[in-house]
């Protein structure tokens, strides 16, 4: 089932998130419906935060953004991160244009480092401590962000920050038309 995303503005997305356990409801079933979410509105990662959930899971598919990149050697992932910690943070720092589905309409160029430690479970509650790196580095990070209650936007500076203003407030006020379905705050 395509769930709505939560809109820039809704103070879910700026709450840290809790752990979950095996136990946690139809954890199978919504993770389907974030990937089948995703998928629809073309993206290559989504935090549980985005689709109104408080819990440390994401999802990511680096593997779109690898595909067409002949000049890459990387291997694109489609993966699930459940109650993921970042142990570690290394390699250049590189800039490089990130966009969300939670910001749609705008994009900004957001530094991070290369290479990314990652303890995790995966879907099947295997845990896993993986190093990635590149695009792959990179959408983790940003989807990690929004399970500590960060945003894309948070990472720019404050006269950027301004300047965007205007067009963060349309997106809270519904002022837009995404190609999939979102929740925006209440008025």
């Amino acid at each position: 089932m395509i769930l709505p995303i939560v809109a820039f503005g809704d103070p879910i997305l700026k709450k840290v998130c809790m752990e979950i356990d095996k136990s946690f409801p139809n954890l199978d079933e919504l993770i389907a419906n974030m990937k089948e979410t995703m998928t629809s509105a073309s993206g290559v990662g989504l935090a549980a935060p985005q689709i109104a959930q408080t819990i440390r899971l994401f999802i990511i598919d680096s593997s779109i953004m690898l595909e067409d990149d002949e000049d890459s050697d990387e291997k694109g992932i489609k993966e699930t991160f459940i109650n993921a910690n970042i142990i570690e943070e290394k390699g250049e720092e590189w800039v490089f244009e990130e966009g969300c589905l939670s910001i749609p309409e705008i994009r900004e160029n957001i530094t991070r480092k290369s290479i990314v430690k990652v303890e995790y479970y995966n879907e099947k509650w295997e845990k896993q401590v993986k190093e990635y790196s590149g695009i792959t580095a990179r959408i983790i990070q940003h989807e990690y962000d929004h399970i500590q209650g960060i945003l894309f936007t948070d990472h720019l500076k404050p006269l950027k920050k301004r300047l965007l203003k205007k067009r963060l407030n349309k997106i809270t006020l519904g002022k837009i038309s995404p190609a999939y379905k979102m929740k925006f705050p209440k008025k």
